[in-house]
């Protein structure tokens, strides 16, 4: 499937911002069954410093401030080429060792919540692949999809605890209890095509999780949505939580100014490409 992505993110601030940096995870890989054909970054009220790949092998791009704007505006827009691999992503890649994805951090540290969702999975659902979906439903079932219940900052158990989340809080979870179970695990933030009769802006982007499986490599698994990410999902970035695969982050001095945030994407088919057949997946996260 050909996905034309545009996201824009607009910062505005009551005074000019004398200086700040951001760190951009907004360019999306090419690998096994995801080849980005054409993509772009534009700025406004700043300017690009430099791109890298940071240690997942994630596509960065760190912009400056100008000091003189009271507003920002990114926008990354291309096309990429999608084939559903049942989440399937395959070998290991990028600079951090495998054994680093068992590491908890202060996102995913698993306590009391955790264990309870994975108690007993071991050893009641032999097949790996079918103790993550097993995971996978028993978070689902735990923590209702909510908006406006948690923020960036909320932590696997607190979503537990408060029984409602986001994409981002199933992922932690997720994550959580993967690693508990002796699995290397990881966040994913990207982007997802929706049903066309719900074809409509987007103000977040999406999030899921991915546990490392002996003799296969990395498998996706959407909580939010109850299955394993399909043509429809792009991978943009990866890290050991929310906070390394986040699409913006970063600072800024200046004036105690106030700032606004609004985000705008949109994902599209290409037109030429159009298929009769529908497609699920209605739920989306609280991502920049």
């Amino acid at each position: 499937m050909r996905l034309r992505i545009t996201h824009r993110t607009t910062y505005s601030y009551d005074a000019p911002v004398t200086y700040g940096l951001q760190q951009l995870r907004l360019t999306p890989k090419s690998r096994d069954g995801q080849s980005v054909l054409t993509w772009n970054i534009a700025v406004e009220g700043g300017t690009q410093q430099l791109t890298f790949e940071d240690q997942h092998a994630n596509n960065v791009t760190l912009i400056g401030f100008d000091g003189e704007s009271d507003s920002i505006v990114i926008t990354s827009s291309g096309e990429v080429e999608t084939s559903d691999r049942s989440g399937v992503v395959g070998r290991h890649a990028g600079y951090a060792p495998l054994w680093y994805f068992r590491c908890a951090t202060a996102l995913t540290q698993g306590g009391n919540g955790v264990r309870g969702l994975a108690k007993g999975l071991n050893a009641e659902v032999p097949d790996p692949i079918a103790r993550m979906h097993a995971l996978s439903a028993r978070i689902a079932e735990a923590v209702t999809y909510t908006t406006g219940r948690t923020d960036a900052r909320t932590t696997a158990e607190q979503a537990i605890a408060g029984r409602e989340g986001v994409c981002q809080d199933h992922a932690h979870i997720f994550i959580s209890a993967a690693r508990m179970m002796g699995f290397p695990a990881r966040y994913v933030s990207g982007y997802l095509k929706l049903d066309a009769d719900l074809e409509t802006s987007q103000d977040a982007a999406h999030g899921w999780a991915e546990a490392h499986i002996d003799g296969i490599g990395w498998i996706g698994f959407d909580v939010s949505n109850q299955i394993s990410p399909d043509e429809r999902y792009v991978r943009v970035a990866t890290g050991l939580d929310y906070t390394e695969a986040a699409p913006i982050h970063g600072m800024r001095y200046g004036d105690t100014a106030g700032e606004s945030l609004s985000v705008d994407i949109e994902v599209h088919q290409d037109q030429y490409q159009q298929q009769s057949q529908g497609f699920g997946g209605q739920v989306q996260e609280q991502q920049q």
